[in-house]
């Protein structure tokens, strides 16, 4: 256990936690939403530290991030539990393991995790090749203590740091991580509060204010939307999120509109796959807006995934899955020079 940064101490050995916009009050022995920071004797611990329950070299365009150091590799960490309870979640086996045991309180049947302590994550990284280490498969708030360990040493060793958060974090949280973190892709799930409410067990407007937040404050962002059919496809929320992204955080921020399978969801498995159609028509929304860079997500069968000049239509960078030919001198268009946004070199 590793006693936690954000939480304060109320009356007869109760906590708040801090870490993310819950603010959990946590009764002594028991755990927050997220599962795994616990009341021990009126102090607040994280129970996953230094324990990553999966560990991978993935490309980075599987966070997905299009316009930070493409076509490079990613290592990639996260560990159990999560804030959010959404019932589409792809990674249910780790981010909701203390639902699936029925007992949030209970461990003694639960292994948490590998040993891959801040230094082992860094050094492997390093003797990988990647040039980044992005903290995901669950919400890396719920392992901030870890993450951001493991942030301080990434960034003396000259890696970056992304995160893929579902944007939930307090401002305290934020207020840690700033200075470390380079890049970030979070969910705008739907803009419906309701949609947040009854799906994710959470609500909308803290997850609007941190993107604003993070724009701000320097962290390149890319944008996430899962298309669930007859939850989250009406193309009224196409609009608004679009619109969102331009007004408030920029028409250079990316938009990824990805495809919905609940075969691999948690509770969603007779819900149908997202029709190509549907995907085609909120990209085709986010133009109309005037986002610059949208693309079509888990698709693998368009077109709507590369990236091209916005002044001469040249493609820059040629994606199919998650494979990236870059065609482009450091985001800078070869034919006209024109820059486009982001991080590449």
């Amino acid at each position: 256990m590793y006693k936690c940064l954000n939480f304060k101490k109320l009356d007869n050995d109760t906590v708040q936690c801090e870490a993310c916009a819950h603010f959990c009050v946590v009764k002594e022995g028991e755990v927050g939403i997220c599962g795994v920071r616990q009341n021990v004797g009126g102090e607040f611990y994280l129970l996953v530290y230094g324990l990553a329950t999966a560990v991978h070299i993935d490309p980075i365009e599987k966070k997905p991030l299009f316009h930070f150091l493409p076509g490079s590799q990613v290592f990639s960490f996260g560990t159990l539990g999560c804030n959010f309870r959404c019932a589409n979640c792809q990674n249910y086996q780790i981010s909701q393991i203390y639902n699936l045991k029925g007992d949030v309180n209970r461990y003694d049947e639960i292994d948490l995790g590998y040993n891959f302590s801040p230094e082992k994550i860094v050094k492997n990284a390093v003797e990988s090749g990647c040039h980044s280490i992005a903290y995901t498969y669950n919400e890396p708030t719920v392992f901030l203590e870890y993450a951001l360990e493991t942030m301080k040493l990434a960034h003396e060793k000259g890696l970056k740091n992304i995160w893929v958060s579902n944007g939930f974090m307090s401002n305290k949280t934020l207020d840690c991580i700033e200075p470390y973190l380079d890049a970030a892709n979070i969910d705008i799930k739907s803009f419906s509060m309701d949609f947040y409410k009854k799906n994710c067990g959470a609500r909308l407007a803290p997850v609007l204010e941190n993107c604003q937040r993070l724009v701000k404050e320097g962290v390149w962002l890319e944008i996430t939307t899962l298309i669930i059919p007859t939850l989250s496809d009406e193309e009224k929320m196409f609009r608004q999120v679009a619109k969102f992204i331009k007004e408030k955080l920029g028409d250079d921020v990316p938009w990824h509109i990805s495809a919905f399978s609940g075969e691999i969801s948690w509770q969603l498995q007779s819900t149908p796959a997202t029709p190509i159609g549907l995907i085609k028509r909120a990209y085709e929304v986010g133009k109309e807006e005037g986002l610059k860079y949208v693309y079509a997500g888990n698709t693998w069968k368009s077109n709507l995934e590369s990236s091209y000049c916005g002044r001469c239509g040249e493609i820059l960078i040629k994606r199919i899955g998650y494979e990236a030919q870059r065609f482009d001198r450091g985001g800078i268009c070869a034919h006209c020079g024109e820059k486009m946004s982001g991080i590449f070199v």
